[in-house]
């Protein structure tokens, strides 16, 4: 159960990092709102999974998944470059995350 809480707040970095770029410096109110709901759910998530898991692995699980969500969300929505280094990168990224996954105990 503390491993799904990981990966929800690892998708709800994505949805705030995301509404980050879209508030515009914090200047529109919806995207800004957005942000900042997507960030406490992300951080209260992560703050009730690191009760049981070793904080290294969770750590890393929760931002590898938000760096490449928000790579992905990127490159097919906001118009963000597509290279092939880039999709390798996102694969290790998640390839890095999956083993830490594995490795992470708890408690």
């Amino acid at each position: 159960m503390a491993w799904l809480l990981v990966v929800v707040a690892g998708f709800l970095e994505t949805g705030f990092a995301v509404c980050l770029k879209l508030s515009h410096g914090f200047t529109r109110l919806w995207p800004t709102v957005a942000f900042a709901s997507f960030a406490l759910g992300s951080f209260g998530l992560l703050t009730l999974a690191l009760k049981k898991l070793d904080v290294g692995p969770a750590y890393a699980v929760w931002t590898g998944i938000g760096a490449a969500g928000t790579a992905i969300y990127g490159m097919v929505f906001l118009d963000d470059v597509v290279s092939t280094l880039k999709i390798i990168s996102i694969m290790l990224v998640i390839i890095g995350v999956m083993g830490l996954q594995l490795s992470g105990s708890a408690h």
